[in-house]
This record gives C-alpha cells, sequence and structure tokens, in this order.
C-alpha cells in the first residue's frame, strides 16, 4: 500500500485530535480546542517522519510513549502532575482501544491498511470522519449552551463544609470558566465564605480573568453543596469554590458544574 505524506498527516492529525479531544473530555480538563489542535498536528508531523529514525522495535516503543506524553504535556492544563498523569493515560487507553478496534475491523472485513511506522493508515478514511464527527459534537455543545442563556436559572444553594453550614441563593452563569485542578470554581460571596472556612488560612489560589482585569482569588472545597429549585432537590458532593475578590450577593455556579458531577 503506497502512502503519501499528506495524507498521513491528515489522517494522523484526525486521530490524534480526536483521542486528545476524548482525554478531555474524560478528564475535564480546561483546556481548549485550540491548544488540542496544535498538540495534534504535533502528533501527526512526528508520526510522518518518525519512520525516518529507522529504530528497532524496543527503541519505537520508547519513542512512541515519550512523544505520547509530550503531546499529552502540550494538549493539557495541569495545576498538579497527577492531572498530568490522569490525561495521559486516558489518551493512552483510548490509544489502544482504538488502534485495537481498528486493527480488528480491517481484518475482518479485509481492508488494506498500513501499521507499525507510527501510524495506522487504511484504504477506509477512519480519522477524517472521526474528527468531523467531533467537530460536529464540540458545535452542538456549544451552540447548545448559547440556547440556554447567560443565566440557566436561580437556587437556593446550602453550602457545608464540616459541621458548618451557610445558604445562599445561587445561579448558573455561562461566563464563569474558572477551573482549578481540573475541577470547575464556583464563585462564593466572601461574607459566605468566612461562615465556611477560615478565609485568611486558605492556601489554593486560581488565577481569574474579568472586565476589570486579572487576580487571583482563593479556592477551597466543599463536602456537599445542595441546590433547591421548587421542590426539585439535588446534591453535589466536593464541589470548589473561589472566594469573591469583589462584593455579591449570590452564588457565581460554574456553568460545567452539572457535568463534572
Amino acid at each position: 500500500m503506497q502512502v503519501y505524506a499528506e495524507y498521513a498527516l491528515l489522517e494522523n492529525f484526525c486521530m490524534d485530535f480526536a483521542l486528545l479531544f476524548c482525554a478531555k473530555a474524560v478528564t475535564k480538563n480546561a483546556c481548549g480546542y485550540r491548544r488540542i489542535a496544535f498538540a495534534a498536528l504535533l502528533g501527526a508531523c512526528f508520526a510522518v517522519i518518525y519512520p525516518l529514525f529507522g529504530l528497532n522495535t524496543a527503541w519505537g516503543l520508547v519513542v512512541k510513549i515519550l512523544s505520547g506524553g509530550a503531546i499529552c504535556a502540550v494538549a493539557g492544563k495541569y495545576t498538579r502532575f497527577f492531572g498530568y498523569v490522569k490525561f495521559a493515560a486516558v489518551f493512552a487507553a483510548a490509544t489502544f482501544l482504538l488502534g485495537g478496534a481498528l486493527i480488528a475491523l480491517f481484518s475482518l472485513t479485509g481492508a488494506q491498511y498500513e501499521s507499525g511506522n507510527g501510524y495506522i493508515l487504511s484504504s477506509i478514511p477512519i480519522g477524517i470522519p472521526l474528527f468531523c464527527a467531533v467537530v460536529l459534537a464540540i458545535v452542538i455543545k456549544s451552540v447548545a449552551k448559547k440556547l440556554k442563556g447567560r443565566v440557566r436559572g436561580e437556587y437556593m444553594c446550602t453550602v457545608r463544609v464540616g459541621e458548618r453550614e451557610v445558604n445562599c441563593a445561587g445561579f448558573y452563569d455561562s461566563g464563569n470558566k474558572v477551573y482549578c485542578g481540573g475541577r470547575p470554581v464556583s464563585i462564593i460571596p466572601a461574607f459566605a465564605a468566612e461562615k465556611l472556612v477560615d478565609v485568611n488560612g486558605i492556601k489554593t489560589f486560581v488565577d481569574i480573568h474579568t472586565v476589570t482585569g486579572k487576580g487571583k482569588i482563593a479556592v477551597f472545597s466543599a463536602d456537599s453543596l445542595i441546590l433547591r429549585e421548587g421542590e426539585n432537590e439535588r446534591e453535589l458532593r466536593g464541589v470548589s469554590f473561589g472566594v469573591s475578590p469583589r462584593r455579591i450577593t449570590k452564588i457565581v455556579l460554574n456553568s460545567d458544574l452539572s457535568e463534572i458531577n
């Protein structure tokens, strides 16, 4: 089977993008799609030039593992090393599962494919439609969020930390995209946070960007958050909260909070 460099580049870019998107979705990483696309491009370039190295099987495996780790390092956003390990592990697992499934499919259907040189290419362009499906999913998700509007509803919130608890109104805000340690951060008024924790003793901080500038806010984890809307009640565990640096009266719930929990 004759393989063209430009086809190998396109196919591997599509595959890597889909696999990195999978890792982002599973780990709930805060990385943007441009970072994923750039990392996928690097991975595709490596896959094209890899056969020129002429490495044996053992060294080839080591290089492939290192290259996969490098791609994950570029693609994700991490505040802890464990976050990187989790992202890389999901990426590796998805790669092996997809690769095995494709080889099995090609063998069963008798389709021609090329493997063993850092890529799997076949007469059936699997990567390109897979990439299109991922892009479609991203577009649908983005449009759905916009249609829901900036504020998705107001709740009566009960936040608990140990034996302490505080009640405060809250609302989902699609503009709140603050993350810490791979988890969404909801913004809580300072007066409410002071009833739950020693605000001055908090040692975890995260960068935020607002229309008035950028800065850092203290972040703590609550044991539970109970959301009440009419007769409906929902409890979320291990929710992260950032202490608002300015005066607010309601909790600004992260728009991705419901998806994480």
